[in-house]
């Protein structure tokens, strides 16, 4: 029965990957972390899974040709060096026996700023599409940004996607659709070093992570899809209250609180789910009529 929780799981977490951009780690790492997996094993695992729903989410992103691919490259890039970085960090935590408690508060402090960032913004406000060949378009910033999420991904067990998304549509002016897939062919790269590193020096849970994957070939396809039929500030809205219920199960897990914290993020994991399921329903029938 365990393999089908995986199953799922991996499905249901992969269709907010492909609409959000975020790879999936944002809510695997701490289900994991709730599930009693000990942080590096939830990093690592959540690492392997993200590989597979982003490849899977970049397909679907690439037939909608929603993908800045000069943008995603540099961060890329920039995300791999940075793993290199951050791994003796987390493996410093660990022996010394900070990781149970430093890795959630730096999750916390992040969440709470990109769900400020997510919300704040007004529901009228213009969103121009980016355009690669402005001339106010540089490329520092995508370096900046790579390195920061490259870093924070192998720190926290995440794509990096949720600090990808959040920065590249305040910095560059990237609406949600081209943010969400650009964010995820970047964090191809990013990720797969830092699962790399991890499986290298410590012992990994294929199997578990292969159970994911399976659940997220189809998910993420449809989650990708669903970006199509959402205006840009309301994929940003849904993503704001995910960083929020994100939080909440944390802080719930570090009172000793952990089923309420899975009950509270699983639910709106779900809800997410059968609304996204529920629109690519109503327009497929729309369109049959």
């Amino acid at each position: 029965m365990e393999f089908i929780l995986f199953i799922l799981l991996g499905f249901s977490i992969s269709m907010l990957s492909g609409f959000f951009g975020i790879g999936g780690g944002l809510v695997l790492t701490p289900i994991l972390l709730l599930f009693g997996y000990s942080p590096i094993e939830a990093i690592s695992t959540s690492l392997m899974y993200t590989i597979g729903t982003s490849l899977s989410g970049v397909y679907a992103h690439f037939k909608l040709k929603n993908i800045q691919w000069k943008a995603a490259a540099i961060m890329g890039v920039s995300g791999i060096a940075a793993t290199q970085f951050a791994y003796p960090f987390v493996d410093w935590l660990e022996h010394n026996g900070y990781d149970t408690t430093v890795v959630p508060i730096l999750y916390l402090a992040l969440l709470t700023y990109f769900a400020y960032k997510m919300l704040k913004q007004s529901p009228d406000a213009p969103r121009p599409a980016y355009d690669a060949g402005s001339s106010g378009n540089g490329w520092m910033k995508f370096v900046f940004i790579g390195f920061f999420a490259g870093f924070l991904s192998t720190a926290l067990g995440v794509g990096g996607g949720f600090i990808i998304v959040p920065l590249v549509i305040a910095f560059y002016g990237f609406n949600s659709r081209q943010a969400v897939a650009t964010s995820l062919a970047s964090v191809i790269l990013i990720v797969s070093a830092g699962f790399v590193t991890y499986a290298v020096n410590h012992p990994i849970h294929f199997k578990v992570g292969l159970f994911l994957i399976a659940g997220a070939v189809i998910g993420s396809q449809l989650g990708a899809r669903a970006t199509s039929y959402f205006k840009s500030r309301s994929i940003q809205t849904l993503l704001g209250f995910l960083y929020i219920m994100t939080m909440a199960s944390l802080v719930f897990d570090m009172m000793k609180l952990s089923l309420v914290g899975l009950i509270g993020l699983g639910s709106y994991t779900i809800f997410i789910n059968v609304f996204l399921i529920v629109r690519l329903l109503q327009k497929k029938v729309q369109v049959s009529n």
